[in-house]
């Protein structure tokens, strides 16, 4: 009788503490009232990565993971699974965000458990190759708890027919620095784990559809012979950047689809800049690498920079085949300077209240007031949240400041994620960001506090995974969720622009408006999202069934719903 009460009383427990699915899309916090979801369903292309939460009811002290494996009419997939761990947020982004935990790191399963009043929650990622058979999978999640009670959730993976490009089709560039990675690890900024650890930090960069500007930071050596000509030797920054353009480093063959030079302080006249740049372009010509070469002009320049810039766009546009990047709004006096222009976020929506940008400017008109074949680039920055952290006791200045697409850790997922589809929407050319590792340099722990700017995370999108902190051996970059939430809005912009490209351009571009009407009018509702990639999926599921059977000899497509 006793073994039949022990199995009973194990029952009762384990059905207490079945875990729940959690969309991506909702920040899991203490306290938080969860959707009693107990299968996990993911959709997902080709070429595609999506993840799903799995919250685990605690306390927890003890978690014990199984591997994760969907099986079905392809090669099985496994999950990637890391546990989620929590920032300590002591003074709010602004009044859409709030102190207290709010999760962010996604640690290794291993990891210390954390405290009983924070939940316990599994991220679980699948990544479908280009090549995976498309169909329905199943596998299920199995944990132990506290080394004795079992607890499982079933999983439902849909790979879709369609495949997503491997290589981002929104060009972007986003800011790292070995020196940065190397002072969050306490390592030597020029040893070879540094190197190492660098390359570790681009490739998660680049699994998330994001190319680097920054890297090694280091330009290449060069000379110049009595003729004016540059001698620049490539062998350190070929070794360190030709693996991310020519496709080397994931199994996808993705590439960066931007890389920037590097000024050299040994080019000091203008005749040796211009040599120096031209050697440049040169190089990546005759490499052949498919990259957009731009030169980084002095950042967010004030009126006394501006002839600084001027004289940085001449020297460059003389050496050719290098796009100009000035980081400004609209501006007579730099926007003949520039080949790419790259307002912030803020000055391509008008908003009624305090202005956050000098010139505000929506995109189609200020695609008619810059020259011809000018590229328009825009980037999040703290005119988003506010610049000085916490709620603003002008009502005013806190209607201004809310709502807009925003990278931290304090604000909602869709928000988070709302680039991609705004970059859709507006048909901006490319996306910057000045940095993923900033508290690397300015924080005592970035586990601890990544307040920047007056934001939660602003500019840093890691957590330097050290022995000392995670009790692993070896360094390496720990993600955070915010960057799955990115990738995941690139993901969408590929999704609209492959519709658009089947012939539904008004369709997709209904949907993305559903979701985000402005860059400040964002729908933050995670069944919303849910909702819309639903019904997008099915279209394109659509058209991409009639094209690929309009392809094949003697058929004749079939008719598709309008």
């Amino acid at each position: 009788m006793g073994v039949g009460w022990a199995w009973l009383l194990m029952a009762t427990m384990s059905a207490a503490r079945v875990p729940a699915a959690v969309s991506p899309l909702v920040k899991v916090r203490p306290g938080a009232a969860l959707p009693e979801r107990h299968v996990a369903r993911v959709s997902l292309a080709r070429g595609e990565c999506e993840g799903m939460q799995v919250v685990v009811p605690g306390p927890v002290e003890h978690l014990e993971v199984s591997p994760l494996v969907v099986r079905g009419p392809g090669a099985p997939l496994r999950a990637n699974q890391w546990r989620v761990g929590f920032l300590d947020v002591e003074v709010a982004s602004n009044g859409a965000g709030a102190t207290g935990p709010w999760p962010d790191a996604l640690l290794p399963l291993d990891a210390p458990a954390p405290g009983p009043t924070l939940p316990v929650v599994v991220y679980a990622e699948f990544c479908a190759p280009e090549d995976q058979a498309p169909g329905t999978y199943r596998g299920q999640f199995l944990a132990r708890l506290d080394r004795m009670e079992r607890t499982t959730l079933a999983f439902v993976v849909e790979v879709q027919p369609f495949a997503l490009p491997a290589t981002a089709s929104l060009p972007t560039s986003f800011g790292i620095s070995r020196y940065s990675i190397a002072r969050g690890h306490g390592l030597p900024a020029a040893s070879p784990e540094a190197r190492a650890l660098l390359r570790d930090y681009a490739r998660v960069l680049l699994e998330h559809r994001l190319s680097a500007h920054g890297m090694g930071m280091d330009p290449p050596p060069v000379t110049f012979t009595p003729e004016g000509d540059a001698v620049v030797d490539w062998t350190g920054y070929d070794a360190e950047m030709a693996p991310f353009l020519e496709g080397d480093v994931l199994a996808s063959g993705a590439r960066f689809t931007t890389t920037e030079v590097r000024d050299s302080p040994q080019a000091r006249t203008d005749a040796q800049k211009v040599a120096y740049y031209r050697a440049f372009a040169r190089h990546v010509r005759e490499k052949g690498w498919p990259a957009r070469l731009f030169f980084y002009t002095k950042d967010e320049p004030r009126p006394e920079d501006i002839p600084v810039v001027l004289a940085q766009s001449r020297r460059v546009r003389e050496a050719g085949d290098i796009l100009v990047l000035v980081t400004s709004p609209l501006d007579d006096k730099l926007k003949d300077a520039a080949d790419i222009l790259a307002p912030t976020l803020n000055c391509f929506y008008p908003r009624p209240g305090p202005a956050t940008c000098r010139a505000v400017v929506e995109m189609a008109r200020l695609r008619e007031r810059l020259p011809v074949g000018t590229k328009v680039w825009w980037y999040q920055s703290c005119n988003a949240h506010g610049c000085t952290g916490g709620p603003s006791t002008a009502p005013a200045q806190e209607r201004v400041y809310s709502g807009w697409a925003s990278y931290m850790v304090d604000h909602p997922a869709p928000l988070n994620r709302a680039m991609g589809v705004l970059a859709f929407a507006s048909g901006v050319d490319g996306e910057l960001y000045f940095d993923t590792v900033f508290a690397y340099n300015t924080r005592p722990d970035p586990w601890t506090s990544l307040f920047e700017f007056g934001g939660n995370g602003d500019g840093t999108l890691f957590y330097p995974g050290t022995p000392a902190r995670l009790g692993q051996s070896g360094h390496h970059p720990v993600q955070s969720l915010r960057l799955k939430h990115i990738r995941d809005g690139l993901e969408d912009y590929e999704y609209l622009r492959l519709l658009a490209g089947l012939g539904d351009a008004t369709f997709a571009r209904d949907a993305a408006l559903r979701l985000a009407r402005t860059g400040w009018d964002i729908r933050q509702d995670a069944r919303e999202w849910e909702q819309v990639r639903q019904v997008v999926t099915a279209r394109l599921r659509q058209r991409w069934t009639a094209s690929e059977f309009a392809k094949r000899p003697g058929r004749q497509q079939p008719r598709s719903t309008p």
